[in-house]
């Protein structure tokens, strides 16, 4: 017979053994709802809602649904912010293309503007490789701009005419994606304008030198006339009149000198490219100007910073720049130039001259390559502007880096 102890104690086994029961379908019920919630927040789903009126899962549905409500809010705000941004990019001049990036580039692009298309003038951009058809130039400059490159510019035709762009990029990362963001600004306009502005500036470059010489010969050979004719019948003085003629004929002589001068800027030959080493242009360039830097004092310097660096360019042509800006260091009175050389991520070859001679006025950047503009008593203005269009001929470029009382640095780029 089953005594009143053992009756209390299987009932309380009973007890114990339907709570653990309970509890382990509650824990698993509880487990499929959690795991339920995060798997469709994590797919940004949130069409979901848990009974609340059942009395055992009452407090825990609520807490599941106030967490639905509250990363509804969160996804809400979120995509107001990106329509606010959306619109914010479609409403700027500058064009947005953000590429992907990956192992094997595809040219996949993952976002771009309405700026942008405007000014590639294409209807929708999936793909870089797209803008083969507007300009296999473009489509290279995308794939190749980099960090590393700052800035390039390309241009290309259209029904609008030729378009310029200004191409720049940065790197970064997107939801674990590596991108690549381009920026491109149409500078067009700015180019024409700075044409026009450069045509002025020459323009009246040569209407100064022009009546600076003119206007002497002009007046003195009037005066010469006028004393001839008055003087008749009288002796005429055999000095002034030789004096007046020379200076005529030393004033014309300038004046063929300047002429001969301009024609030189618009007569630049085309180079004749061979390959050599660097070093030994830069051998060749110290020899031509080793007098003009002993006299000086100053100290010229050369420093490789890549190994056994070759360019494929007409030697002479090359020389002539590099001579040029030596020559206007130790003409502002620098005491060291240091000329460095290297090969840059993009393969490019890049020349800095540097000098810590008297610093070139920030007014003055620009109109330094403009032709016969010169801040120097006997300076022809013709340098830098022959410096420039030799540079072009290579398709390469010449720049002013920096002018300061430390330094000025002049770039020359061979793409």
């Amino acid at each position: 017979m089953i005594s009143y102890e053992n009756v209390i104690l299987i009932i309380i086994a009973t007890a114990l053994i339907s709570a653990i029961i309970s509890g382990m379908y509650y824990a698993r019920k509880t487990h499929r709802k959690v795991s339920y919630i995060l798997d469709a927040l994590e797919d940004k789903e949130t069409n979901f809602r848990f009974d609340e009126k059942k009395v055992l899962y009452r407090r825990f549905n609520k807490t599941l649904n106030r967490i639905r409500l509250i990363f509804e809010k969160e996804k809400l705000e979120i995509n107001e912010q990106e329509r606010y941004y959306g619109q914010m990019l479609d409403r700027v001049k500058t064009g947005i293309v953000v590429v992907e990036l990956n192992e094997k580039f595809s040219g996949k692009v993952s976002y771009c503007n309405a700026a942008a298309l405007n000014i590639l003038g294409v209807a929708t951009l999936s793909n870089i490789r797209q803008l083969a058809n507007v300009s296999p130039e473009i489509q290279e400059c995308f794939e190749n701009i980099s960090e590393a490159n700052n800035e390039m510019r390309v241009s290309f035709y259209n029904e609008k005419g030729q378009t310029t762009l200004s191409v720049s990029s940065s790197e970064t990362s997107l939801q674990g994606k590596n991108v690549k963001i381009i920026v491109i600004n149409d500078i067009s306009n700015e180019m024409s304008r700075n044409e026009e502005m450069s045509w002025n500036k020459l323009i009246r470059v040569l209407t100064h030198e022009i009546m600076n010489t003119v206007t002497p010969i002009a007046s003195l050979s009037h005066t010469l006339s006028m004393d001839i004719t008055s003087s008749e019948n009288k002796p005429v003085n055999r000095e002034e009149l030789k004096l007046g003629l020379d200076t005529i004929s030393e004033s014309a002589r300038g004046l063929i000198k300047f002429v001969d001068t301009y024609r030189s800027l618009t007569r630049v030959s085309a180079p004749v490219k061979k390959a050599f080493y660097l070093q030994e242009l830069i051998d060749r360039v110290t020899q031509l100007t080793r007098e003009q830097i002993s006299a000086s004092g100053a100290t010229l310097s050369y420093v490789e910073k890549s190994e056994d660096i070759l360019l494929y360019a007409d030697e002479d042509q090359i020389s002539q720049v590099l001579v040029n800006l030596i020559r206007n260091a130790i003409q502002a009175k620098a005491t060291t130039i240091d000329i460095t050389a290297e090969i840059d991520l993009n393969e490019a070859v890049i020349v800095n001259i540097s000098n810590n001679g008297n610093p070139i006025s920030k007014e003055n950047y620009e109109d330094i390559f403009v032709p016969f503009y010169t801040t120097k008593q006997e300076g022809t203005g013709v340098g830098l502007s022959l410096s420039r269009q030799i540079m072009r001929l290579h398709n390469g470029s010449i720049s002013l880096v920096c002018s300061n009382e430390k330094n000025t640095v002049f770039k020359l780029q061979f793409k």
